[in-house]
């Protein structure tokens, strides 16, 4: 097993494991909550967009006073809490559907008070991941947990599908609640133990010691760490508009495919499915071609070459037009997998451990803030001017999500940064050259 493979790492296996679980879970509630709003609720186009609006709005709200808080408190346990509240929550509306007691608004707040536990779960996931694996596993680590994402996705959506149509969109819920308590149970085995660290450069300059900084202190560090250096903004900025536009397509996907084209959720299910390939790939070609090109040239090229493929999603429809959307969204998700690996493993290796909540509660707060935006104009736009000229809006966003990145100084990085900068610094790491194999 090579030096630098998080596998090695009891904590990470665990970590993974529960994911596996979780990821599960959140995929096949992706597909069954919003066809309970649309199917058990009737509810309209500008009401699912609420729905899905709803379901991300708490990046907004707490995303960056999270990442601070995760750079306070115990993270496995943030971790075991916030599966255990999603799991519960969600019970709630099998429960009262059974009871004939389920409401729309019942499903607002579900969706809205999972989304604050997805917050702490989400940053806490990618903050904790460095203190496991060190920072030279970071890549190959992120590839596993990119890939289990892709796999959950294919998986679970499918899953969603099909279990919506043989037991109700529901009791689908109720496996996406089982999926996420079994998960919680199972991240109390971490021990947070920590990879070596890499010996110092130099030794450590004494220095007096410092009274915890006020909360909006820590966050406005975050948010200059993030926006002041031009690459980390560069990819928040792609991301964010990669999200946006995908939010726009995916919020409206149940409505057209249920209500206008007359298709089943196993249809809607493998549609998502196939996004899910789309991002397996391009997760496990991620480190392959990065290490052949660089990190940067992969980044810009799979852009330039894969993100126009998403002006193909607008034309679903029946029969080959079907297929030629499917083939669209997979390669879209297939830049997404690279741009997964590639950039998150970049952000977190600019990032010193003191920062890293604060960045990624700074990236979430970007990223998932661009999908409560997007699932709130698409809402906006189905009622406004129809399904089809909403699609068009987010395949037209999707298409063009490269270019920031494309224009940045990430497309000339060749290798990732040796260390981050200590918190204050001025400039930010050094950029390595490496020579062309």
């Amino acid at each position: 097993m090579r030096s630098d493979s998080p596998w090695r790492v009891p904590d990470f296996r665990t970590l993974f494991s529960a994911a596996v679980l979780s990821q599960l879970g959140t995929n096949v509630g992706y597909v069954a909550v919003p066809l309970i709003a649309v199917e058990a609720l009737d509810a309209s186009p500008g009401e699912v967009g609420v729905l899905a609006t709803l379901s991300t709005l708490a990046f907004l709200l707490i995303g960056l006073p999270a990442g601070a808080w995760v750079d306070r408190l115990p993270q496995r346990r943030m971790l075991v809490v916030a599966d255990a509240v999603r799991g519960l929550l969600l019970a709630s509306v099998p429960v009262a559907w059974w009871c004939d007691a389920l409401t729309l608004a019942q499903l607002y707040a579900v969706v809205l008070l999972s989304g604050c536990a997805t917050v702490f779960y989400d940053v806490t996931g990618q903050s904790i991941l460095p203190r496991f694996v060190g920072r030279d596993g970071l890549v190959p680590a992120n590839a596993a947990m990119v890939s289990l994402m892709a796999a959950t996705n294919v998986a679970g959506r499918g899953a969603g599908g099909g279990l919506v149509q043989l037991l109700t969109a529901p009791l689908a819920v109720a496996v996406t609640a089982v999926s996420h308590l079994a998960s919680a149970v199972r991240l109390l085995w971490l021990k947070e133990t920590a990879a070596p660290a890499a010996p110092p450069a130099a030794p450590p300059t004494a220095s007096p010691r410092r009274t915890r900084e006020p909360l909006r202190v820590q966050i406005a560090t975050g948010v200059r760490h993030v926006l002041g250096n031009r690459e980390l903004r560069a990819l928040a900025l792609s991301a964010s508009l990669t999200n946006l536009g995908s939010q726009i397509l995916n919020t409206m996907m149940p409505v057209l495919f249920v209500r206008e084209l007359g298709l089943s959720a196993g249809v809607l299910g493998l549609y998502w499915a196939a996004g899910g390939v789309g991002l397996l790939l391009g997760a496990r070609c991620a480190r392959a071609v990065a290490a052949r090109l660089g990190f940067g040239r992969t980044l810009g090229l799979a852009g330039l070459v894969l993100a126009p493929a998403g002006l193909l999603v607008p034309l679903v429809g029946h029969g080959p037009w079907l297929w030629v959307a499917g083939a669209g969204w997979l390669c879209a998700m297939f830049k997404t997998g690279m741009d997964n690996v590639l950039g998150v493993s970049l952000r977190q290796r600019m990032t010193p451990d003191a920062l890293l909540g604060r960045m990624n509660a700074t990236f979430r707060f970007l990223l998932t803030g661009a999908i409560a935006i997007g699932a709130a104009i698409s809402g906006l736009l189905g009622e406004l001017v129809g399904l089809h000229a909403t699609l068009w809006v987010g395949g037209s966003l999707l298409a063009c999500a490269f270019l920031p990145v494309f224009l940045s100084p990430v497309r000339t990085r060749r290798a990732l940064p040796a260390e981050a900068q200590e918190p204050g610094s001025a400039r930010p790491a050094p950029l390595p050259r490496v020579r062309e194999g």
